[in-house]
């Protein structure tokens, strides 16, 4: 579910965000839409990727741990910036629609993933903070990188 519900919520951002981060103001920077949608791929692939190594590797692998990290920072994602950004605005925002999805579906497979001992203890405190933290620090690079690929 996880790949499934990342995959949603990157394709419909890549849909709606670019345009709308041009009249964002203050909320959101302008982003431009080949350079959005190349980061959006690059991430939807690593999720891919991740879940598939997670299922072969399975319970206590670092592919689990970073399947449960990466599902800490979509649902994170989920709440800020699009849930709470369209209470702000009073506003649809890109994403929110499936962040509606996601945080059901991603609070669920987090807890599972902590109640069958896929991941625990410390170690999963430190995947859920450090893939987040690494996700959001490669946001940057990937947008830089898909704007001088996308011309």
């Amino acid at each position: 579910m996880f790949p499934l519900v990342a995959a949603l919520h990157n394709l419909e951002e890549s849909i709606w965000l670019p345009a709308w981060s041009l009249h964002a103001g203050k909320w959101y920077p302008p982003v431009e839409a080949g350079a959005f949608r190349f980061a959006a791929a690059v991430l939807t692939v690593a999720a891919v990727s991740i879940a598939i190594a997670a299922m072969r590797g399975g319970g206590q692998s670092v592919a689990a741990y970073l399947s449960f990290g990466y599902t800490i920072a979509m649902l994170a994602n989920a709440v800020v910036p699009h849930i709470a950004l369209s209470l702000v605005l009073r506003a649809y925002t890109p994403g929110v629609a499936t962040a509606l999805l996601e945080v059901p579906v991603l609070a669920l497979l987090a807890r599972l993933a902590v109640k069958e001992d896929y991941v625990s203890g410390s170690r999963a405190v430190e995947y859920a903070v450090g893939v987040p933290a690494v996700l959001l620090l490669s946001i940057r690079p990937l947008l830089a990188l898909g704007s001088r690929i996308s011309g």
